[in-house]
């Protein structure tokens, strides 16, 4: 059964919110609408000609993307023009396109993170901060008997977590007071009648992030039509969210040993190594892409060792000087596993939700550069 490009949108941001991306990138939905139908999706690190047509091949409705189809802005759209040609192709076979690109590097359990999992590195943690979670005090009003129903739904939409705590609320009695107006369907009391009715205040902590699911599982349990819920920003700073993970390796390995475990886990035969293959390696941090730039902040840390892509060769040249290795297994195969990452989550989440939506892998292999 088909679902709309947007009940996709909010599974996909459910993990990786827009908000964790960086001022300058070009996440979300950048072709189509929010009210196009999908049965099928196709999951891919870029977009370019031969994913395009690999898509209308396979009657694709979504085509979801880390890199950004359009990173700049775009003057016109013409079929002469190569990323025109692109654009004029997604909407003429209507191929909505959608990107999730440093907010899922960002995210909790986004790319950073599962890269570093698939490495085997212990004891996770933010390479540099880029923000704080914002947070909001969520007061509801609910009728006495119906407060377990709808603290439980805020607790599953991800409210209440301070700390290693989890369903964290206040709660208190008191008297609610409405008059059903003419046009009503009051679950108590009658039109143009003032009602008294026992109620329990509910008050609770949510993330930024969880917003949208807190508000919306609370209301599809609560009895009234019309709830009554405040929404407090507070001063409060929640988690950090950042770039890049560091982690800790459970034995320490030989430079020489951890490249080779590297090109395997990434599946390749080649990597460019910067800094002396005897040193020993314990602490790492890995930044999918391009995180050369990150080489003096991984040092500053304690690492030993920072997997990234895009090194240059003054930037090479500081690794010696500091003394850390960096290994330069490439952009493309350091985010490609943005495409398993995706439709692994895509596929547990539709299977919970009951959503009927094909989710394919893109088979086209597009890194520009070649290794002779």
């Amino acid at each position: 059964m088909a679902e709309k490009v947007k009940k996709i949108m909010d599974i996909v941001e459910t993990l990786a919110p827009k908000h964790y991306a960086y001022h300058w990138d070009q996440v979300g939905l950048q072709i189509g609408s929010e009210n196009h139908q999908v049965n099928k999706i196709l999951v891919c690190l870029d977009i370019n000609k031969e994913v395009i047509e690999e898509a209308m091949d396979n009657n694709v409705d979504l085509i979801i993307s880390h890199h950004p189809m359009i990173f700049s802005p775009m003057k016109s759209i013409l079929q002469e023009d190569s990323k025109g040609k692109l654009v004029y192709e997604a909407i003429k076979h209507d191929i909505s396109i959608y990107a999730a690109h440093t907010n899922m590097d960002i995210a909790p359990k986004g790319l950073n993170d599962f890269v570093a999992n698939k490495m085997g590195l212990k004891n996770i943690e933010i390479l540099e901060a880029t923000a704080k979670e914002k947070l909001y005090k969520l007061v509801v009003f609910t009728p006495e008997g119906y407060e377990e129903k709808v603290a439980e739904a805020l607790g599953a939409g991800g409210a209440g977590h301070i700390g290693n705590y989890s369903h964290c609320s206040f709660r208190i009695n008191g008297t609610g007071t409405f008059k059903p107006l003419e046009g009503t369907n009051p679950f108590i009391g009658s039109q143009g009648e003032l009602e008294k009715v026992q109620e329990i205040r509910i008050e609770t902590i949510v993330p930024q992030s969880s917003l949208r699911k807190v508000i919306e599982g609370m209301l599809k349990v609560h009895p009234y039509e019309e709830v009554a819920y405040d929404l407090i920003p507070l001063e409060n700073e929640g988690d950090e969210k950042g770039i890049g993970r560091i982690g800790i390796l459970e034995s320490a390995l030989m430079a020489r040993e951890f490249v080779a475990r590297t090109k395997d886990v990434f599946n390749i035969e080649h990597v460019r190594v910067a800094g002396s293959l005897e040193h020993n390696i314990k602490k790492v941090a890995i930044v999918n892409g391009s995180g050369a730039s990150y080489i003096q902040l991984a040092k500053a840390k304690g690492c030993d060792c920072l997997i990234t892509g895009d090194m240059k060769y003054h930037e090479a040249q500081k690794a010696e000087e500091l003394g850390i290795v960096v290994i330069d297994a490439g952009h493309f195969e350091t985010e490609i596993f943005f495409v398993e990452l995706l439709i692994n989550y895509l596929k547990q989440e539709f299977t919970d939700k009951k959503v009927e939506i094909e989710v394919m892998a893109s088979n086209i292999k597009n890194n520009p550069l070649k290794i002779m």
